[in-house]
């Protein structure tokens, strides 16, 4: 039976071959626990995390013991959100900057700090082209800021937010700056390195790695670590930020698939962008206009509408030929009009006649041909 076109990589990619290769060997010949001090199977174990550290710090441009692993950028969002509400309370810096369009992994853990801890959060709308503008961050600013949350590419739109203005606005405060990279990480490599950002978010099963493990950038400031607090206790593992047995196969997994990603993926823009170009092309035939602005628009998500076409409907009626969804994979089993798309004040018709199509580059084919016949 022939399989779906797939066309729905920002919610899911598959495990590069060579990458599910190195798993299998730490999971069944050098099976060890990172944590075993007293033999070799337990060295072992640490020097491959350690390996994957180095590759994702480099990568980042930090320091290895600053990237701390979690399952995925769900879990480092909440850590770092969540994780700076002592210190938030201690200091009175109770206010937070976040856009509307963020990943519910930042948005209720922000909400939860509003509702149940009295913080302050404002939320930036976009512009229709899909990002916010820096500017507006600055006007919000104030005397007991804590932090700034943006997200580097949006889940949804693909719209690339302005980090690197950002960063550069907040350079004479201490605000902390906090980005979630699910999307970029590995792929936009340059704007992430940036020192100003004290964190970033990443997920391994956005990048040809495994699902279960991502990792939670914390950079130092003047050599000392964020005053971040737990959320979870027994073990004091990831220095003392993330406690639980380390998965070797699944840390080991993350850091290749890292290192193969950020390499590949600056070979493969120009031919991203064409096949972006003809699928968009296609989707015009049909009636549909592209959500946000392209020329702000990461390569590998396009987001389109049509004001005379029911999403749902025709994701049914594609079933079995195209895999496609019509937001993130998060909030798709019980579905809502997209708050992404509310946020970009799209017309209601457009909202229910979105759709995301979204490529890899790994699974890159430049001769996909896909008929969108509605």
């Amino acid at each position: 039976m022939k399989k779906p076109i797939y066309l729905d990589y920002a919610a899911t990619t598959p495990v590069d071959p060579e990458v599910a290769d190195l798993m299998r060997f730490y999971m069944v010949e050098e099976f060890g626990n990172a944590g075993s001090r007293t033999h070799e199977y337990g060295t072992r174990a640490k020097q491959a995390v350690q390996k994957a550290r180095e590759q994702i710090a480099s990568i980042a441009a930090c320091q290895p013991d600053e990237v701390v692993f979690t399952s995925g950028a769900t879990e480092s969002n909440n850590l770092a959100i969540l994780g700076l509400r002592k210190h938030g309370e201690a200091t009175g810096m109770k206010h937070i900057i976040t856009s509307a369009i963020e990943h519910k992994a930042v948005l209720e853990p922000l909400e939860h700090l509003r509702d149940e801890y009295g913080f302050e959060v404002d939320f930036i709308r976009p512009d229709l082209s899909g990002a916010i503008d820096a500017q507006q961050v600055k006007a919000l600013l104030r005397k007991d800021t804590l932090m700034v949350s943006v997200m580097h590419v949006n889940n949804e739109t693909g719209i690339i937010q302005p980090i690197e203005e950002i960063a550069e606005l907040l350079k004479e405060t201490d605000v902390f700056f906090h980005v979630d990279a699910a999307q970029s990480f590995a792929k936009l490599v340059e704007p992430l390195q940036n020192p100003r950002i004290d964190m970033f978010s990443v997920s391994g099963h956005k990048i040809c790695g495994p699902k279960g493990i991502g990792a939670l950038i914390t950079r130092r400031r003047k050599y000392r670590r964020l005053p971040l607090k737990p959320l979870m206790f027994g073990g004091g593992q990831e220095f003392g930020l993330r406690p639980g047995t380390l998965p070797v196969p699944l840390i080991v997994g993350l850091g290749e698939a890292a290192i193969r990603q950020s390499k590949l993926f600056p070979t493969m823009v120009e031919q991203l962008k064409a096949q972006q170009g003809k699928l968009m092309n296609q989707m015009r035939e049909q009636g549909f206009v592209s959500v946000g602005d392209d020329a702000k628009r990461i390569p590998t998500i396009l987001s389109v509408s049509s004001e005379t076409n029911d999403s749902e409907a025709l994701i049914l009626k594609w079933k079995g030929q195209i895999a496609i969804s019509n937001g993130s994979a998060c909030t798709s089993s019980n579905y809502t009009d997209s708050h992404v798309l509310r946020a970009l004040g799209l017309d209601q018709n457009l909202i229910r006649g979105a759709l995301r199509i979204s490529t890899s580059v790994k699974y890159f084919d430049g001769d996909l041909e896909v008929i969108f016949s509605v």
